[in-house]
């Protein structure tokens, strides 16, 4: 073929990919840990990890070889059948979550939907089984629970409702953080309450402890089903396993994705008993979900969380991380509003519109993730060095200054 025939990727996006995102003008080609490389040789420092999918960073060895193995050996077999690796990741997350058992599908608002349709269940059973009477879900306001329709309903944001009424009835929406906002909205028609324990895509805001263990509460007087959605901010980022873990609480039902797969499509469902029996044979389903080779990728994910104590280094090594940011806020206080978040899940608001900051930080080689509210993400991987989470703070005084 002729370089004159020869297609830029830039040039086959804008030809052939719906334009659908609002993509940085770069092209990614390799990367390993903690950095990237576009298709022009430039290094970059990755602290969007593929929002929050890259626990382990880029190209870990472990999981490397875990994932080559495996697709030399077995890939699919659909859930027809058994496959060793399903059976073992279920229970190593519930290891983690308490007595239950695990759905596997492929995304986070796959995750989030078994979820919702559980409620329904729920609902159904708290009814004497008529269906459709009880099914309301309390929600957050500010919530991201995905863009498929049941997430997409309980996602209380235009720009991501806008041009698809009508919606899934049944949600209804609440403070963050306000106790009796939540409590005003129960009634005999509630099934369940539906949170993201920590809010990424508005701007990271978490809950409270003393409002996780309010809701569990309010839950268990009502006979609700507490559903927490870790889709973001579960699998190590805040240096628990999973976020709410901070609240001393358990929930009913736990949404999950993204670092799960370490960067293969990957999400489940955990359900505590005795709710996880409302589902039977025929009730919910995936083609792809735990798939032998996603199973590999998951428990290499845990192997190393395990292996390389990463629960305790995100602990230790977040907290003078974010101390450096805040001290930076401090410095720059008509730029920088606030700093928020926990482990390696981090907000930064700026005063002013946050896309020409994290434009500029692209250009000085640190790759970071916009959030609602002018805010800037920071979402580092698990086993990030000090020495790169120090020069991600030296890069960002720099695009501030």
């Amino acid at each position: 073929m002729s370089t004159s025939n020869v297609r830029t990727t830039a040039d086959l996006y804008d030809t052939y990919v719906l334009k659908n995102y609002g993509r940085a003008p770069i092209t990614l080609a390799r990367g390993r840990g903690a950095q990237v490389w576009d298709d022009e040789g430039r290094a970059y420092l990755d602290f969007t990890t593929g929002i929050a999918v890259n626990a382990l960073g880029h190209c870990h060895p472990h999981w490397v070889a875990a994932v080559q193995r495996q697709a030399a050996e077995l890939i699919h077999t659909s859930n027809l059948f058994r496959n060793a690796n399903q059976g073992e990741l279920a229970r190593r997350l519930a290891g983690y979550a308490g007595p239950g058992r695990v759905f596997f599908c492929n995304s986070g608002t796959e995750a989030n939907e078994a979820l919702i349709k559980l409620s329904r269940l729920h609902g159904a059973k708290k009814a004497g089984g008529a269906e459709g009477k009880c099914h309301k879900i309390i929600c957050a306001k500010n919530a991201f629970h995905g863009r498929t329709f049941g997430g997409m309903s309980a996602t209380p944001q235009q720009k991501i409702q806008k041009g698809f009424a009508p919606l899934v009835p049944g949600f209804v929406f609440a403070e963050l953080n306000n106790l009796q906002s939540f409590a005003d909205l129960v009634d005999e028609n509630t099934a369940a309450i539906f949170i993201e324990t920590i809010q990424g895509e508005s701007g990271v805001h978490a809950c409270a402890p003393e409002f996780l263990r309010g809701l569990r509460e309010l839950c268990d007087k009502h006979n609700l089903l507490l559903m927490l959605d870790e889709v973001q901010c579960g699998l190590g980022r805040t240096g628990k396993f999973y976020a709410y873990e901070h609240a001393g609480i358990r929930p009913d039902a736990i949404g999950m994705a993204k670092g799960l797969g370490g960067g293969m499509p990957m999400g489940a469902m955990w359900v505590a008993e005795p709710h996880a029996e409302l589902f039977h044979a025929g009730s919910h389903g995936s083609t792809f979900g735990g798939t032998p080779l996603a199973c590999a990728a998951g428990l290499a994910v845990l192997d190393v969380i395990e292996k390389e104590n990463l629960l305790e280094k995100v602990t230790l090594q977040s907290a003078p991380w974010i101390a450096s940011l805040k001290k930076l806020a401090a410095d720059f206080p008509q730029k920088i509003s606030e700093v928020r978040g926990q482990g390696y899940l981090v907000g930064v608001q700026m005063a002013s519109d946050s896309a020409p900051v994290i434009a500029k930080l692209r250009e000085l080689g640190l790759l970071v993730v916009g959030a609602g509210n002018n805010t800037v993400r920071f979402l580092p991987p698990l086993n990030v060095s000090e020495e790169e989470l120090a020069k991600s703070v030296e890069i960002f005084r720099s695009a501030v200054e």
